[in-house]
């Protein structure tokens, strides 16, 4: 059994759709198991139906609103560089409705709906493959894995958006007596569930470079600090799923190919900009495409260049 595992990393998606274009539309690789969580969880119902060019033009074009119902920063663009502060007013509305974060991402729950058909949800559940999601249950306090083959469409779009619910940012879900947020607050790289399930290779995205590039600017104001707070402790999660990952494979003679990104796409991954996502994307497939002509280029009898 073959897997693709794509990471979170919210805007920066746009990459992993990117390398996995290459993978399945170059390389013929054939997956029989899609695991994503957060932005991971939005690509890979399109990927297991072969519908990349649609996740594509979603995925490059989509802004601010049409993930969030109530944005609760404000960006500014200056010399190339964004820069987010808060946005006083819808979050002062957030809390006055009840709410129990700063903003609300509905409208990214009305965008899967439009994407993912309920023709194309009867497709795959009905297919050979199968797609699962993460999401994070803050009840219980445990990680959580959502198979399309156990839940109805309405049910399933609702499970791929709380896996992307980026809280407090985003809305924080309610459901079965439970509180439910990012799948990335728990596992940002799903490969150990890959290996658990039987993949015996796995292909990995990870949204985020191997070898630590960044030197973060000081924080301009509070949303500034948290979201370089939460960035840093995803980052921690992030090196020991895959730590934990690759003990889980080489225990079960699985093999891992990973995919990092070559440099750091961006410091802030709430922030969608059409241009940028674009170019991410046309990176990935990019990428993709020279780290299997240079791993083709390799005797692997000798492990010298052809």
């Amino acid at each position: 059994m073959r897997a693709l595992v794509i990471s979170g990393g919210g805007s920066k998606g746009a990459f992993a759709g990117g390398v996995a274009q290459y993978l399945m539309q170059e390389l013929q690789c054939s997956y029989d198991l899609f695991i994503g969580t957060s932005t991971g969880s939005l690509l890979i119902s399109h990927l297991a139906l072969q519908k990349i060019e649609k996740i594509k033009k979603t995925y490059t074009s989509v802004n601010q609103e049409s993930i969030f119902s109530n944005c609760p920063f404000t960006i500014q663009k200056k010399y190339g560089v964004h820069t987010i502060g808060i946005n006083h007013w819808n979050v002062l509305r957030n809390f006055y409705r009840g709410r129990k974060t700063f903003g609300e991402s509905h409208n990214l729950l009305k965008l899967i709906r439009n994407t993912l058909t309920r023709e194309e949800f009867e497709t795959l559940k009905n297919g050979p493959k199968e797609i699962v999601v993460t999401v994070s249950n803050l009840s219980l306090n445990q990680v959580e894995y959502k198979s399309i083959n156990d839940y109805s469409y309405d049910e399933f779009c609702e499970w791929v958006w709380i896996s992307c619910n980026y809280t407090p940012f985003m809305s924080l879900v309610r459901k079965n007596g439970c509180e439910y947020a990012d799948g990335g607050l728990g596992n940002m790289v799903p490969i150990e569930e890959a290996v658990r399930r039987g993949a015996k290779e796995v292909d990995v995205i990870v949204l985020q470079t191997e070898v630590n590039h960044l030197n973060r600017l000081p924080s301009r104001n509070a949303f500034s600090l948290m979201t370089t707070m939460f960035e840093f402790m995803l980052d921690r999660i992030e090196m020991q799923n895959i730590k934990i990952g690759k003990f889980a494979a080489n225990n079960n003679d699985a093999i891992i190919n990973f995919y990092y990104t070559p440099t750091v796409l961006t410091t802030n991954s709430l922030v969608f900009d059409k241009e940028k996502m674009s170019a991410w994307w046309e990176s990935g497939y990019n990428f993709a495409k020279y780290k299997n002509n240079e791993i083709n280029q390799i005797d692997p009898e000798k492990g010298e260049v052809l």
